[in-house]
């Protein structure tokens, strides 16, 4: 299949990074209106909208959320009228998560409508940083294009960053904890625990590969952990610093050890964390920067994280 011969819609960020990262950028013909990265995609027309209203309060849009799972609608929905137009040999989709794109059972209804190009559905369901990995190189066998290098440069930096925590004693390794939704507080999961650990850090809460969990207020509170990162899903610095606020106005938040030593930070979780694509290598390097300011430099800084 030639260059000339593959349209392909990326409903998904992840994916429509890991399309770039394999140098396909010129197949992708339409993307989600969620898909922000690399530049170049952003004149792309967009195949999908949202059914809630992404500027709501953080427990409004969560409210919202369950709502619409709950009704069985998925919370985005196609623009078969655009996808029609596109007439895209591929469609690249997940099935990992309901509230980060499109479902798909929505993508396969879609397509269904769709009489003259009949798209073959690629859908991503990565849990852990290998399910990446695995992705990305069954994406570059399904358009022809060898994913050896990619891979390579990705493991390599992951191997370094690890290798340098090495020598570090357990009382060196700061127990973290990764807040990927304010309000209800719920704590990052899937590879989040994975990549903390790699940066020379302890996970507290969730095990790697696992569904994100509900923290109640009083377990943060006992568990007292050395360092809290914001990360919530969707959300850039800016909205991620007024979202923080929910939390840092309760009257225990400053008895936290965290607080009084300065290890509180906020993160662009939209651009890294929250994406499961070749960007979780810088996540970890954030989280490495963050935890071991002492070993690493990467200069994410200020555009990656902030302290908060």
């Amino acid at each position: 299949m030639t260059d000339n011969d593959v349209r392909i819609v990326s409903l998904i960020p992840g994916g429509t990074e890991i399309l770039a990262t394999l140098g396909l950028v010129n197949g992708i013909v339409g993307r989600s209106h969620e898909c922000d990265y690399p530049p170049e995609i952003h004149n792309l027309p967009i195949c999908t909208q949202a059914r809630l209203n992404s500027n709501a309060s953080s427990s409004q849009i969560n409210d919202e959320v369950n709502k619409l799972l709950q009704s069985a609608l998925s919370i985005y929905e196609i623009k078969t009228d655009v996808l029609e137009q596109l007439q895209p040999t591929h469609i690249l989709t997940q099935d990992q998560c309901d509230v980060c794109a499109v479902s798909l059972h929505e993508v396969e209804k879609a397509v269904a409508t769709l009489v003259d190009s009949k798209p073959q559905i690629i859908s991503l369901q990565p849990n852990i940083l290998q399910d990446v990995w695995t992705d990305i190189e069954r994406v570059g066998n399904i358009f022809g294009v060898d994913s050896v290098k990619v891979l390579e440069n990705l493991e390599a930096r992951v191997k370094i960053c690890h290798h340098k925590i090495q020598g570090l004693s357990l009382h060196e390794l700061p127990t973290v904890v990764c807040i990927e939704w304010i309000d209800p507080l719920m704590v990052a999961a899937n590879w989040i625990p994975e990549l903390v650990n790699l940066a020379g850090g302890q996970s507290l809460f969730c095990a790697t590969g696992q569904p994100s969990a509900v923290l109640s207020w009083e377990t943060l509170l006992t568990t007292n952990p050395d360092v809290i990162v914001f990360m919530p899903c969707g959300f850039d610095l800016n909205r991620t610093r007024q979202e923080a606020q929910l939390l840092t106005q309760r009257p225990e938040w400053g008895k936290l050890h965290a607080t009084e030593t300065g290890r509180v930070y906020i993160t662009d979780g939209n651009s890294y964390f929250n994406r499961p694509g070749p960007r979780l290598v810088d996540s970890l390097e954030i989280l490495a920067e963050i935890l071991h300011p002492e070993i690493f430099q990467y200069g994410y800084k200020g555009t990656g994280w902030e302290t908060l």
